[in-house]
C-alpha cells in the first residue's frame, strides 16, 4: 500500500510539472536566449547586413569563378574579336549526322524567319519587308567561328541568340549553316 501510495505521489508530481511548463499565454522559457539560436535574424537578399566588409547579406561569387557546366566565351563582342573568332574559332562537336540534324531542328526555330530554309536570305520576314539586306550564305565568307561569335553577340540588325541557345546547340547551327553553304555552291 505504501509503495502504490508513493508511485501514486511520484506520478502526480511528475504530471503536475510536464503540465505546469505549458502555457499557451506566455511563451515557454529558452535556454540561451541572449544568442540567435532560436531566433535568427533574416535579411532580404542584396540588403545591408553589419557581419559581412561589403555590408551585403548574399554575397557575391569569387572574382574569376565560372559556374558548373559553363564555359567561358573568351572573344568579346567587338570587331578585332569578331575577326580573331572568323579565324582561329572553331567547333568543337564531331561532325556527325545528329549533331546535324539537331542543328537543322534549332536552324529551322531561330534563323529559318529570316535567313530562310536554304540559306538564301529569304525568309518570311525577308519576303514581308521586315527586314531588308538579310544576307545570303553563299555570297558571305563564312567561317564556323564568325557563325558561332554572331550568333553569340548579334551582328548588325541581328540580335544575339545566346539567351535561347545553349553552347552546344549553337555549334550544332554553326555546323548546319555550313552544310548549307556548301548546297548554295
Amino acid at each position: 500500500m505504501k509503495r502504490i501510495f508513493k508511485t501514486v505521489i511520484v506520478l502526480v508530481v511528475f504530471i503536475g510539472m510536464l503540465v505546469s511548463c505549458k502555457d499557451d499565454r506566455k511563451p515557454n522559457y529558452q535556454y540561451m536566449s541572449n544568442t540567435d539560436m532560436y531566433h535568427s535574424l533574416s535579411y532580404e537578399s542584396y540588403s545591408e547586413n553589419p557581419i559581412f566588409k561589403d555590408s551585403l547579406s548574399a554575397q557575391k561569387p569569387v572574382v574569376g569563378s565560372i559556374a558548373r557546366g559553363k564555359i567561358p566565351y573568351s572573344y568579346n563582342n567587338n570587331e578585332e574579336d569578331f575577326v580573331a573568332a572568323k579565324k582561329n574559332l572553331t567547333s568543337p562537336l564531331e561532325k556527325n549526322e545528329e549533331n546535324l540534324a539537331q542543328g537543322k531542328y534549332l536552324y529551322d526555330i531561330y534563323c529559318a524567319t529570316c535567313h530562310g530554309f536554304k540559306g538564301d536570305g529569304q525568309g518570311v520576314l525577308a519576303q514581308r519587308e521586315k527586314f531588308l539586306g538579310i544576307p545570303n550564305y553563299k555570297d558571305r565568307e563564312i567561317t564556323e567561328g564568325g557563325v558561332y561569335h554572331v550568333i553569340m553577340y548579334g551582328r548588325n540588325l541581328m540580335g544575339s541568340h545566346a539567351s535561347q541557345l545553349r553552347e552546344k546547340e549553337r555549334w550544332q547551327i554553326v555546323q548546319y549553316v555550313q552544310k548549307l553553304k556548301s548546297d548554295l555552291q
